[in-house]
């Protein structure tokens, strides 16, 4: 794949991004080297290898849910910026 002018300014617009001249060459360089990057691996004889489920093989250690009561309800609501007897009031987010 070819990166020209074009596909730039096609991505670009794609990504709502602008690019001046000086930074558009930038962009152009960083995708050749991408590209090239990709075309390196392509290289690689993958034959006979199965595909990598899990980088690791590390099992996740997990712990027994304990329920606490850390704070209490008049706790929370006493820092809060505009609180009814039992709740939190927050502006209206939808219309009817």
């Amino acid at each position: 794949m070819k990166v020209n002018d074009e596909l730039v300014d096609h991505l670009a617009h794609l990504s709502r991004l602008q690019f001046d001249g000086e930074a558009r060459d930038s962009i152009k360089t960083d995708m050749e080297k991408m590209l090239a990057f990709v075309d390196k691996l392509n290289e690689i004889d993958t034959e006979g290898l199965e595909p990598l489920t899990y980088v690791n093989e590390e099992a996740d250690v997990l712990r027994k849910d304990q329920v606490t009561s850390t704070i209490t309800q008049k706790e929370a609501l006493k820092n809060a910026p505009k609180a009814d007897s039992d709740y939190f009031k927050v502006p209206r987010v939808l219309e009817k």
